[in-house]
């Protein structure tokens, strides 16, 4: 059985890596890759060839599995008839490209659809993407901020920490708040699921609470969209919050459904000169009213930054995770030298 993947140029982080390459040779798969496939995340051919993959000129070599981490164009990828897919697809977005490749006669695992059980913990690949992304989220927040970050006291004078907000506490957002802290800034962080409160201090950072109780957890761990009243005191919240914001960091989204609005045009407009908003849900929609999916601007002397690639900022770090994710995945899936996907871990990620 012969394992792949391809080279997409918009996508840094890769789905195998050399140590990768070397389990999957030891579970009796061979490993075929395109020339140049790890060079942006920093892989050589060598080091690829040196584990026991063979290097071949073809952009997609013909394989059973392709292991890829999400690729950019669905539409004109051409995979071979009863192969695998095992990537991020996207499913809520791409339902409809999806089920035509499933009709076309590939067989699809959307890996963002791992349950969330502790079996399946060592192949989340959203948790250990969303971890890196959170922690290049604040970096590069503190890079735009162009100010000093932790309490500085000198003989020219003192320079206060920055008030750093953090919406969401997920896997993202915890890692923001501790990045964040590292740091030196005064943080602060907001989440509709009354659990959050506990994660969120034991960080060290002051919890934003609203003032009712309804709770926004949902059946797996995830946020739930709140009710129109909840809405109305998170947002009297919020724009008190931000108003004192130095950073603002946004993590917060709802499976299958579009991201929570959070961040208003007037909210932006009472921010301080200079401050800073990452939003982090700006691929589904975004949390702020003014965030532009990949790009950064300027509004009211306030820098919106809408990047979807932070995870790919750090593309060494976030292939190995995720390649360890997915070898994870394929172990379960190849069992006694066949496929065999009658695990549920594995029947949770099929498209059908």
């Amino acid at each position: 059985m012969k394992i792949s993947s391809i080279i997409d140029e918009k996508e840094k982080r890769v789905a195998i890596t050399p140590e990768t390459t070397s389990k999957y040779l030891k579970l009796g798969l061979e490993v075929c890759l395109p020339r140049g496939y790890g060079e942006s995340s920093g892989f050589s051919d060598a080091e690829y060839e040196s584990a026991g993959a063979k290097i071949c000129s073809e952009k997609v070599p013909d394989a059973s599995l392709y292991l890829c981490v999400k690729p950019s164009d669905l539409k004109n990828l051409h995979l071979e008839k009863g192969s695998y897919l095992i990537s991020m697809l996207l499913p809520f977005q791409n339902a409809e490209i999806l089920k035509k490749m499933f009709d076309n006669g590939l067989n699809l695992c959307a890996l963002e659809k791992i349950p969330r059980i502790t079996r399946a913990q060592s192949m989340d690949v959203l948790s250990s993407q969303s971890n890196i992304a959170g922690y290049k989220a604040v970096i590069e927040a503190m890079n735009e901020y162009g100010r000093v970050i932790p309490l500085m006291m000198t003989a020219a004078g003192t320079v206060r920490p920055a008030k750093v907000l953090i919406l969401g506490a997920g896997v993202a957002g915890l890692q923001a708040i501790a990045t964040a802290k590292r740091m030196g800034a005064i943080v602060s962080a907001f989440d509709v699921r009354k659990v959050a409160k506990e994660q969120v201090e034991s960080l060290g950072a002051t919890f934003v609470e609203v003032d009712d109780d309804d709770n926004g957890e949902s059946i797996g761990g995830y946020a739930k969209e709140m009710s129109e009243a909840y809405k109305k005191k998170q947002a009297e919240k919020l724009a008190e919050a931000l108003s004192r914001s130095d950073i603002v960091v946004t993590t917060a989204q709802i499976p299958g459904k579009p991201a929570p609005r959070l961040i208003t045009k007037e909210m932006v407009e009472n921010m301080p000169s200079g401050a800073v908003i990452v939003d982090m849900a700006a691929e589904n929609g975004g949390n702020c009213e003014l965030t532009v999916p990949n790009q950064k601007i300027s509004y009211n002397q306030v820098m919106i930054i809408g990047y979807t690639d932070f995870a790919a900022r750090v593309a060494h770090d976030a292939s190995q995770f995720f390649a360890k994710n997915v070898f994870n995945f394929v172990s379960l899936l190849w069992k006694n030298n066949k496929i065999d996907t009658s695990d549920e871990i594995i029947q949770a990620t099929l498209i059908k």
